[in-house]
């Protein structure tokens, strides 16, 4: 018999997200629906348990670790343990300028999401993954990332200029690793998931793919069995190279 999961997908009251959670409560998974703001995280839980999959709004704010420790109190009093954790929650910041304009502080404001946020999180609900028997960590990262393509000559990314949001995705990938490295020896996997350019609020909703099909390598990585990979950077069709 399948053991029943819980999976915690922080930002999920919108776009990628919530996607994630629909398509993994679409499999009996127990949804936790991570929201900063209460009421749009029970209005999420609302609308995805009006179609049927059994989805719980959780407060967290990621930038706060005393909001994640909560959060972490308040799954293992409910549920004493935590399957997956989708590290979602991202923003793209307010600097667009050069590289040589950027202040310190543009790229703080975007790492205390990106970066530090998935840090505070993975830190308070580790304990809670180490009791799963398959415990899953997905973080959600971005071809914009990978120093390989981005360094290629004439490549995609060769004219792209976003160094806040790049260089956190970059670092995303490094903390992405070093966890899994970490966690090799247990049933924890550890994966950054690559949605491609999705139509959400961070793009103004300029993206070519929808938030379900964003949605599906983080849920694939997600429901990983036993002989899947950890440590990778993974898009739908295939590795990313870091």
């Amino acid at each position: 018999m399948p053991f029943e999961k819980v999976a915690l997908i922080t930002g999920a009251n919108k776009g990628i997200g919530f996607a994630i959670a629909r398509q993994l409560g679409e499999q009996g998974i127990t949804v936790l629906v991570g929201a900063r703001d209460e009421v749009l995280g029970k209005q999420a839980a609302d609308a995805l348990a009006d179609d049927g999959v059994t989805a719980v709004p959780l407060r967290i704010d990621v930038t706060d670790p005393a909001s994640a420790e909560e959060a972490a109190r308040e799954i293992e009093r409910r549920f004493g343990r935590l399957d997956i954790l989708v590290n979602n929650a991202g923003i793209a910041g307010g600097f667009t300028g050069a590289p040589s304009e950027a202040t310190a502080a543009d790229l703080r404001e975007v790492y205390e999401t990106n970066v530090f946020g998935v840090v505070t999180v993975t830190h308070a609900m580790l304990p809670l993954l180490r009791r799963s028997p398959a415990g899953r960590i997905v973080n959600l990262s971005s071809h914009v990332g990978s120093l390989t393509l981005g360094s290629a000559p004439g490549g995609p990314l060769a004219g792209l200029s976003m160094i806040a949001y790049q260089s956190s995705k970059t670092a995303l990938n490094a903390v992405t690793l070093a966890y899994a490295k970490e966690l090799r020896e247990t049933p924890i996997k550890v994966n950054a998931a690559l949605p491609g350019v999705v139509a959400t609020d961070i793009n103004h909703h300029r993206g070519q793919r929808s938030p379900a099909e964003g949605a599906a390598i983080a849920v694939r990585l997600a429901t990983l069995d036993e002989a899947g990979p950890s440590g990778q950077c993974l898009a739908d069709d295939g590795p990313v190279p870091w």
